[in-house]
């Protein structure tokens, strides 16, 4: 809980070299610890995420990439427990023999949940594959975090329909999905599947509206009776000329019949009268025997034009979200085995099916081989969605006996932006004539340390020469763009909008998405910018604080903005800001 909660110097710089199509995609890509890029994406994206799928190490014995200090520092904690010896070697290994063997485990993923609930819409909803060895200690700790009664369901996937042949006693075919919500009560969390084969074979029915199928209105569960359930137990009225029915006898509407059953056991209706009477063209009679049964017409296409769904199972036994077809996938892009157990992306294709709409953003900060990015953009050239993904992911370095090293790719990160690469062109290949406004890009960030200077100098060490080099607080590589995007962070502005860049009076002048922040970060800046910046009315206006010779200078620069922005005049500073 200290770890999620402390704060860090950190910032997020822009690499467009690395990037795809940067000026036009809303899909990020950012490299680093996925603990400290979570606190930065905290105010950006606070209750934005529609879904967050993550793949986490599952604890298999190996070392943690990702290592986590709480009470001290790693080195002492490491020195504490006599990790290494003297030539710095590690002689420790988190195995099932280290007393902290699932303690390290569950803190690493304890804060990084905490962090990541923030981000769910209120509808959102959270994916996480796992396998037996955590998946009790992952349940208590989801269950602590999001809350028991967000708890959805524990998928069993069939990721290996042949079993792991190193298991013992029973070979291993299937990994679990924790899904849990941000809240059970938000119908939209979870979306239906489309039905198909047999189910669709059940609306065997048509009228004017199309296809459909008869559902009994009457409760078949004996327990939901008169007794339970009063305000479900009325008498319903048939023409017994048009088989309509209606909650009032008329001398139409004659025949009267109860949700009884055939030997006289009173149960309930499924609905309301209210329900009923609102419903009325959807709700028929047939004869059997001599009695009246009452149902619900069930169209296949509603009215809106969408097809019929039904709940998503608890158990994926289809061939297609298998491990193979994982593999497969990879070697259709780079042409060999680069990453060792990447999920397939029909998987995660199902899961952002059920767990997103079309304009939703979809987090994965265990990100890997970037299949979530696959999944999206296929899902979206499929459906037609706009779906944004954000990918997180630790430069961890490749094994140099790997096929992904031998191939050229030194950390994971390369072989993730190098699959959104290809992966995106192989779909826009795939169907040129519906993906051509198909966003297969993504900008890339990297985890830095802060662009500010750090300043830890008691009084007696400065000297002349460092009071030089302290005359701007700005590191001294930092670019503008590094700036704005650390500007970006700060006042918590999504990170994928667009921006231009233009040239007012020789400075250089940032707009971000249309003046949500103006920013010039030149030396210099003349008071006919400030102005010009001010006329724009920017719902936030920053510059850099060497950028004016002068303390009257700079507080010239807040008494424009009051002019030109009064409404705003009795504290400009929530709109201005000098770094």
């Amino acid at each position: 809980i200290v770890e999620a909660n402390k704060p860090i110097r950190k910032t997020l710089r822009p690499c467009v070299a690395e990037s795809k199509d940067w000026d036009t995609t809303e899909n990020l890509y950012i490299e680093g610890d996925n603990l400290e890029v979570l606190k930065l994406l905290q105010e950006s994206y606070l209750g934005k995420v529609k879904m967050i799928y993550i793949d986490p190490p599952y604890n298999t014995g190996n070392d943690f990439i990702y290592a986590d200090d709480f009470m001290r520092s790693q080195q002492e904690e490491n020195e504490q427990m006599g990790m290494y010896d003297e030539d710095e070697n590690r002689l420790f290994k988190n195995t099932d023999t280290n007393g902290r063997f699932h303690s390290d485990w569950c803190s690493m993923i304890y804060s990084r949940l905490m962090l990541a609930r923030n981000l769910l819409t209120e509808d959102g909803v959270i994916f996480i594959s796992i396998d037996d060895n955590e998946a009790f200690n992952l349940k208590e700790i989801c269950d602590e975090v999001f809350g028991s009664g967000n708890f959805v369901a524990q998928l069993a996937v069939q990721l290996n329909p042949r079993g792991r042949n190193l298991d013992r006693y029973v070979a291993k075919t299937h990994e679990s999905v924790l899904i849990y919500v941000r809240d059970y009560l938000n119908t939209a969390s979870i979306l239906g599947i489309e039905k198909e084969g047999k189910m669709v074979d059940e609306y065997n029915k048509t009228d004017e509206r199309g296809a459909y199928r008869l559902i009994g209105l009457r409760n078949r569960n004996q327990a939901f009776n008169p007794v339970t359930r009063p305000n479900l137990y009325y008498p319903l009225y048939v023409n017994p000329c048009t088989r309509a029915v209606s909650t009032v006898k008329t001398d139409s509407f004659t025949d009267e019949v109860f949700p009884d059953t055939p030997d006289g056991i009173k149960t309930c209706w499924t609905r309301m009268k209210k329900k009923v009477e609102s419903e009325n063209n959807l709700i028929t009679a047939e004869r059997t025997g001599s009695e009246w049964r009452i149902y619900r017409k069930d169209y296949l296409i509603s009215e809106d034009g969408t097809t019929a769904t039904t709940l998503v199972k608890s158990l994926w036994t289809e061939n297609t979200i298998n491990n193979d077809y994982g593999k497969k996938a990879i070697k259709e892009l780079f042409g060999a085995n680069v990453m060792s157990f990447p999920k397939p992306p029909e998987l995660i294709k199902r899961m952002a099916s059920i767990g997103s709409h079309q304009d939703s953003t979809v987090l994965d900060f265990f990100s890997g081989s970037a299949t979530t990015a696959h999944a999206v953009m296929q899902l979206n050239a499929e459906d037609g969605g706009h779906r944004k993904f954000i990918m997180v992911q630790l430069p961890e370095p490749c094994d140099e006996t790997s096929e992904a090293y031998k191939a050229g790719y030194k950390n994971i990160c390369e072989i993730g932006k190098e699959r959104i690469r290809r992966a995106g062109e192989k779909i826009k290949a795939e169907s040129p004539m519906t993906t051509q406004d198909l966003d297969i890009g993504f900008r890339v960030l990297e985890l830095d340390d802060t662009n500010m200077k750090d300043v830890y100098y008691a009084p007696d060490d400065y000297s002349q020469g460092l009071l030089a080099g302290l005359e701007s607080n700005i590191k001294d590589d930092r670019t503008d763009l590094d700036l704005l995007f650390g500007c970006l962070i700060d006042w918590g502005l999504s990170l994928s909008l667009p921006y231009k860049s233009e040239q007012i009076d020789g400075c250089t002048v940032h707009t971000y998405n249309d003046g949500d922040l103006i920013a010039c970060f030149d030396a210099n800046v003349p008071e006919s910018v400030v102005k010009e910046i001010a006329k724009r009315k920017p719902l936030r206006a920053v510059f850099r604080d060497s950028g004016f010779a002068s303390s009257p200078e700079k507080i010239n620069v807040f008494e424009i903005f009051k002019l030109y922005i009064p409404e705003d005049a009795g504290d400009i500073t929530k709109r201005v800001r000098v770094i």
